[in-house]
């Protein structure tokens, strides 16, 4: 297992670091209120001192999650010290079931902006539509300050794909909106919101076409339970391509979720042969065990990061024999061992 994501580590991140602008975007809400960031970074690999050095590449997406999780479970704040009261814990998950327990696209955000609007006091969310366009508008409120450019985008983009995900569809943009000047990043932007940025706008948000609204939201309570096991990985890192029936074998799997569905079961779910899901996967640089290490890692740094799961445990979940094999697989992923990781 080990070896088969050695030879295809290339594969897991193809040159998709993430800039310092961004992890420091991250940490900005700790340092308005001024502390000390750097035992964070360390915590989850990164020396501060190379990270601030002009030409620095930055930080894997690993690092990047693992860096929100130990951010946010030290602060038992979701919103990183972005917002002037915390999120508690459990806060995106309260609003992720106001969603599903719409109907529609249109009652989801209505209900979603309803539960945002009673836990925090700085943004108003509101459902807006506009001719031939509908967006979730989010209008900060003090008129004396303005909002963390890294809480602008993190509400967008966390926001946004809560709703694809309820839908279960995708939901094309038309435009993101953003009330700071446009950065001389921009360039990074391009993944993370694949659609026009409009910049110096009275409020931010995102843009749909309005008959989407109509969209029925196809989730449910046990589909929920999986997304919110491993949710801030999913939405926190930036999109990562796995290929096309890459993406789909990823989706299987992480529905499936505790359970590990074999090559003959992923390829009746998705209409392949195996022979044939095998060489869709190898056209596209990966294979099933691949993907189920990939996810395999993600899950055990979040689970690792927000339990007391006893690592037994954690193996079965994650479909190894044993304990200690799960360990050893653990350390070739992040160079840690279990205990060292969860003890800081």
């Amino acid at each position: 297992m080990a070896k088969d994501l050695k030879q295809r580590e290339p594969r897991e991140n193809p040159g998709a670091l993430i800039a310092p602008v961004f992890v420091f975007g991250m940490l900005s809400g700790l340092e308005r209120q001024g502390m000390n960031v750097d035992g964070f970074l360390r915590q989850v690999g990164v020396d501060p001192r190379a990270l601030r050095t002009p030409g620095d590449q930055g930080v894997t997406p690993m690092q990047y999650v693992a860096l929100f999780y130990a951010l946010m479970n030290d602060l038992k704040d979701e919103c990183l010290g972005l917002f002037s009261r915390p999120f508690k814990p459990g806060s995106f998950a309260l609003t992720a079931r106001e969603g599903l327990s719409a109907t529609d696209l249109r009652s989801a955000i209505k209900r979603m902006a309803v539960a945002l609007n009673l836990l925090q006091d700085d943004v108003t969310f509101s459902l807006q539509v506009d001719g031939d366009e509908a967006g979730l508008h989010m209008q900060w409120i003090a008129p004396d300050s303005e909002a963390p450019v890294f809480l602008e985008e993190t509400m967008v983009r966390v926001l946004w794909r809560l709703a694809a995900w309820l839908l279960n569809a995708p939901l094309p943009i038309l435009h993101f909106d953003f009330t700071y000047p446009e950065p001389s990043h921009h360039e990074g932007y391009n993944l993370v919101f694949p659609a026009p940025r409009r910049y110096q706008q009275s409020a931010f948000g995102f843009w749909f076409t309005a008959s989407k609204l109509r969209t029925p939201v196809s989730r449910d309570e046990p589909a929920l339970r999986a997304f919110l096991t491993d949710a801030y990985t999913q939405i926190i890192s930036p999109p990562r391509d796995f290929g096309v029936v890459g993406q789909k074998v990823r989706n299987y799997l992480m529905r499936s979720y505790p359970r590990w569905p074999s090559l003959p079961e992923v390829a009746e779910q998705l209409h392949f042969s195996p022979a044939t899901l095998q060489r869709r996967l190898a056209a596209e640089n990966t294979s099933l065990q691949w993907l189920k290490d990939d996810l395999r890692r993600d899950l055990a740094i979040s689970r690792l990061s927000t339990s007391r799961v006893s690592l037994a445990q954690l193996a079965t979940e994650l479909g190894f024999s044993d304990s200690p094999t799960f360990q050893r697989a653990f350390k070739a992923w992040t160079g840690k061992n279990c205990g060292a990781y969860r003890r800081r």
